[in-house]
């Protein structure tokens, strides 16, 4: 079993552990590991373009954050949130509006959707439900985007659109969804219920997540698949794990003055002096 296949069958197998025990939290020390072992698996060898679902990718980092990190108990939570930041990190590869114009666009376009309602929705339960997850991937994914002045929406708020304007909308939205009779027949009022009364929990979950994960990396991790490279390469001389070494390292954006082993050891085994 390749690498990919190995890390989507843990994650299915956490995913199935986590419904299975729905209403409580199992994480205990066996169950941390195996999440991190995943997470590790992920990182370990960055010659290689792993092949996996970005859900599956997506639903191993909120299952770190939020149910081991945070003792999350609600399986429909975990499921909605992996698949909503699915589908709004696939549709910021797409072009938008019939135009090419950028991720930053794509964001500026979640911004005003949210602060100024179109009404360009089937029913008003879909209308509110999306509002909520702009302002939650918003605040969750981007939080270094807020902070800039724009008008406020039909709903009120601050005019500075910070992460507390992106708070009050985001509970709002998810509120009248909850209330709405469709929430009922779609079996997510209570789904959405928590997301309003726990919005600022999921968001702080969500900023970690980004950080080190989705628009970053986790450094530790990378820091330890370095310097494991690197002592591989002391016991077997086996150049590519010094190439890798000094791959991770680049990731890390070490100078090789700081590392003058590594250095010269890269030198002795005629690799290309850039890091």
């Amino acid at each position: 079993m390749v690498a990919s296949e190995r890390i989507a069958t843990g994650v299915a197998e956490l995913r199935e552990t986590i419904r299975a025990h729905d209403g409580e939290n199992v994480a205990d020390w066996s169950f941390e590991r195996r999440v991190d072992e995943l997470i590790s698996a992920f990182y370990d060898d960055i010659d290689t373009l792993v092949t996996l679902r970005l859900g599956d990718i997506l639903d191993l980092f909120l299952i770190k954050v939020l149910y081991v990190k945070r003792r999350s108990r609600d399986y429909a939570t975990l499921e909605y949130l992996g698949r909503m930041l699915e589908r709004y990190l696939r549709a910021s590869e797409l072009v938008l509006g019939g135009r090419n114009r950028g991720f930053l666009a794509y964001l500026s376009d979640l911004m005003e959707e949210t602060a100024h309602p179109s009404g360009a929705f089937q029913n008003l339960f879909e209308a509110y439900r999306k509002y909520g997850d702009n302002a939650l991937f918003i605040a969750g994914i981007f939080p270094a985007s807020l902070g800039r002045r724009r008008r406020g929406g039909i709903l009120g708020g601050a005019p500075l659109v910070d992460r507390a304007y992106f708070a009050t909308m985001g509970r709002r939205y998810y509120e009248l969804a909850a209330n709405h009779e469709l929430a009922e027949w779609a079996r997510m009022r209570d789904t959405l219920l928590r997301l309003a009364h726990y919005f600022d929990v999921y968001v702080d979950a969500l900023n970690e997540m980004s950080e080190r994960y989705v628009m970053g990396m986790d450094m530790q991790i990378i820091a330890d698949k370095m310097l494991d490279a690197f002592n591989r390469y002391r016991r077997t001389r086996n150049p590519r794990e010094l190439e890798l070494a000094r791959k991770y390292a680049a990731l890390l954006k070490l100078d090789p003055r700081q590392w003058p082993a590594l250095d010269q050891l890269s030198r002795q085994a005629g690799l290309p002096e850039h890091w």
